[in-house]
C-alpha cells in the first residue's frame, strides 16, 4: 500500500491513539469501536511499512517511525482544519495557542493568565483542556498541544523518558499545604504540626497520584472519609467539616468560606513545582506570549498561603 493513499480518518485515529495512550481511550474520544480503531492503525502501519506504535501492557507509545508520521500528520491535519475554517468564513487562527493544564492550575493560574492576555493581546486565542500529566505529555508529543502546565513532586523527574527531552521551565516551587475546616481545632494557629495529622479524616482524590489529598508520608493508614475528583468539590467538603485535604499553595485564594489553607511544619518539607512544558523547538511568538502570561500569573500567586 502506498502511504500517499492513507486517509485523513486514519491520520486522525493515529493521532488520537498517540495522544490518548490506548486504543480504548482513543475509540471513546472519537466515538468509534475499538475494532475500527485497530483496523485504521493496521492500515496506516501497512502503508508505512513499519510499526508505528509500541504495544505495551500499560498502553502504547510512538516508535521512531511513529514520531516521524505523527509530526507530519499533525501538519497535514492542521492544514486541513485551517482550510475548512477559511472556506466557512471563519477568521484565521494562526494566532491560536493550544494549552493544557493539570486540574488545580485551572482554578486560579490559567484564568488569571487568560484575563491578562485578553487585555494585552486581544487577537491571540488560547484553546485548552484539563488533564493529568501523562495525557498532557502525550498530547505535547503528538503535536496537539503547544504548551502544558504540569505539577511535579520530589524527586522532580522528567515527565517522560522520550527523546528528545521536553523543554521544561519551573514557574514556581512552593510547599504543599492543607485545607482544614475553619472550625477545626487545627485551624486555630498559623500552621499545622505534622504530628497532629495522625488520626484525622481525609478527603482524597478519586484516583491516586500527585496531591491525592492525604498528607504524604503519614505513619498510619489514613481514614478516607470521601473521595472526589474535582478540586471545588473537595474544598466544599472541607468547608462542610467532612475532613482535611492537601492543596497546592496557589489554591489558597480559591478556598471557599469556611476553609483555612495552612502550611505544615515538622517532618520532610513537601515541595511542589509548577512546570511549563513544550516540545524542544523554537517557540512561536504567540506561544512565547502565553508562556510569559503564565509566568506572570505564577509570580502573582506567590502570596501567603492562608486564604482571606
Amino acid at each position: 500500500m502506498d502511504f500517499t493513499e492513507v486517509s485523513l480518518t486514519a491520520l486522525r485515529v493515529f493521532r488520537a491513539v498517540a495522544e490518548q495512550g490506548t486504543f480504548t481511550a482513543a475509540a471513546g474520544s472519537l466515538g468509534y469501536t475499538q475494532s475500527a480503531v485497530s483496523r485504521q492503525i493496521a492500515a496506516i502501519e501497512r502503508a508505512a511499512g513499519a510499526e508505528l506504535l509500541e504495544r505495551r501492557r500499560d498502553g502504547v507509545r510512538l516508535t521512531a517511525a511513529g514520531r516521524v508520521v505523527m509530526r507530519r500528520a499533525t501538519v497535514v491535519l492542521d492544514e486541513i482544519e485551517a482550510t475548512a475554517r477559511e472556506l466557512s468564513g471563519l477568521p484565521d487562527q494562526a494566532a491560536t495557542v493550544r494549552l493544557g493544564w493539570f486540574p488545580s492550575a485551572g482554578a486560579v493560574l490559567v484564568p488569571r493568565a487568560l484575563a491578562a492576555l485578553r487585555r494585552t493581546h486581544p487577537g491571540l486565542e488560547v484553546v485548552g483542556r484539563e488533564g493529568g500529566t501523562p495525557a498532557l505529555v502525550r498530547a505535547l508529543r503528538a503535536g496537539s498541544l503547544d504548551l502544558a502546565l504540569l505539577g511535579s513532586a520530589p524527586p522532580f523527574r522528567a515527565p517522560d523518558a522520550e527523546s528528545p527531552p521536553l523543554a521544561l521551565r519551573t514557574l514556581s516551587e512552593r510547599p504543599l499545604c492543607l485545607a482544614v475546616p475553619a472550625a477545626h481545632p487545627l485551624a486555630r494557629g498559623d500552621f499545622i504540626d505534622v504530628a497532629d495529622l495522625r488520626g484525622q479524616r481525609w478527603i482524597a482524590g478519586a484516583t491516586s497520584g500527585e496531591n491525592m489529598g492525604v498528607w504524604p508520608g503519614l505513619d498510619e493508614r489514613p481514614e478516607i472519609a470521601h473521595t472526589a475528583r474535582d478540586w471545588l468539590a473537595k474544598l466544599q467538603l472541607v468547608a462542610a467539616g467532612c475532613g482535611l485535604t492537601t492543596v497546592p499553595a496557589v489554591l489558597a485564594s480559591a478556598a471557599p468560606p469556611g476553609v483555612r489553607v495552612l502550611p505544615v511544619r515538622g517532618g520532610p518539607q513537601e515541595q511542589r513545582r509548577l512546570v511549563l512544558a513544550r516540545l524542544p523547538l523554537p517557540p512561536s511568538e504567540p506561544v512565547t506570549r502565553v508562556a510569559a502570561a503564565l509566568r506572570a500569573a505564577a509570580l502573582d500567586a506567590d502570596a501567603p498561603a492562608e486564604a482571606p
